[in-house]
């Protein structure tokens, strides 16, 4: 029987009918990007891509000032976490800071890494030392909270020869976005901020040479669809389209935040597309608001049984989870 830490719970589709409104996913609630979609709907599949991705991979590291052999794509976050994890190079204890992305955990497993899971950020910071590889998620998935001890980490991270990555997946939606130290490990995952979850591609910067870790991947990791995705992203049209989305994404949190509070519940209102509300028995809220059409992410897997996770989304979509929100707490 597999072990339950290796099972993904994540928001999204649960093998059930599709729900009108959908609360789960933290993908742009303004996606796609019609500039994304348009690359890869004209993208080729009848074809190989690059198997080294070397252009891809150049105008990456051109994107973000480093060298071509500082970046390495991969099929998505969660493929390059596990590929981190088993890399020999990094193999030593895994440190998180709970509650936080569940992928961190699940990869330290398999690959058989002592997890260290601190209690706070003192702690983590004190824990530092010990580990080989570190991950933080900025802004953090679930809680949307933007810590200020990332130089701090970074300069313990560089002094200690730890390898401190920076999971970056909702960074590109996070209102007063923290400036990112030197010296630490990138991931990005541009799909969540253009709206696109189903293309799976995403991308790590790394302060040291990522060849051999490129080869840790099986042959042709990125699809030619990723590949037309991380290359349009990166361009002026894709990123103002973005820019023009961020504005309606805050205020929509801020109205779900004020509707959840306006009912009685307490609410945890971070800087990202996301929230956090406290409703008692989370997967049976969760339950009975699937019922009724409205998809939930259920804060049980993140530790927290009594939270469920939101993003932001349309006023339509608000009005019914915040109908249906009354109707169940209420009976």
């Amino acid at each position: 029987m597999i072990d339950d830490v290796l099972t993904p719970i994540h928001g999204g589709p649960d093998s059930g009918p599709e729900p009108r409104y959908d609360f789960s996913t933290n993908a742009n609630a303004l996606g796609p990007d019609p500039f994304a979609l348009e690359a890869i709907r004209a993208a080729d599949p009848s074809r190989y891509p690059d198997p080294r991705y070397a252009r891809l991979h150049a105008e990456l590291a051109a994107y973000h000032g480093v060298e071509a052999d500082q970046v390495a794509v991969g099929s998505g976050t969660s493929e390059l976490i596990h590929r981190l994890a088993r890399w020999r190079w990094l193999r030593g204890p895994m440190l998180i800071l709970p509650p936080t992305f569940s992928e961190y955990a699940r990869a330290a497993q398999p690959a058989e890494l002592p997890l260290l899971q601190a209690r706070g950020p003192r702690e983590y910071l004190e824990l530092l030392p010990r580990a080989t590889l570190a991950f933080l998620c900025v802004p953090n998935n679930p809680t949307g909270e933007v810590y200020d001890f990332l130089e701090e980490a970074a300069r313990r991270a560089g002094r200690e020869k730890v390898a401190l990555v920076l999971d970056l997946a909702y960074h590109p939606l996070t209102q007063e976005p923290p400036p990112l130290p030197e010296g630490v490990w990138r991931l990005y995952s541009p799909n969540k901020a253009h709206g696109l979850t189903g293309v799976r591609a995403a991308y790590l910067l790394a302060p040291h040479d990522l060849t051999h870790f490129r080869n840790l991947a099986p042959s042709w990791a990125l699809s030619v669809h990723g590949e037309a995705f991380l290359r349009t992203v990166l361009q002026p049209a894709s990123q103002g389209w973005l820019e023009a989305t961020r504005q309606t994404l805050w205020r929509w949190r801020a109205e779900l935040a004020a509707g959840l509070r306006a009912l009685g519940l307490e609410v945890r209102e971070g800087r990202a597309n996301f929230l956090l509300v406290r409703v008692g028995q989370a997967t049976a809220v969760a339950r009975a608001l699937r019922l009724r059409g409205v998809r939930v992410r259920d804060g049980t897997s993140f530790g927290l049984p009594e939270w469920l996770r939101l993003s932001a989304q349309a006023p339509q979509a608000r009005q019914a989870l915040l109908e249906s929100l009354q109707e169940v707490l209420g009976g």
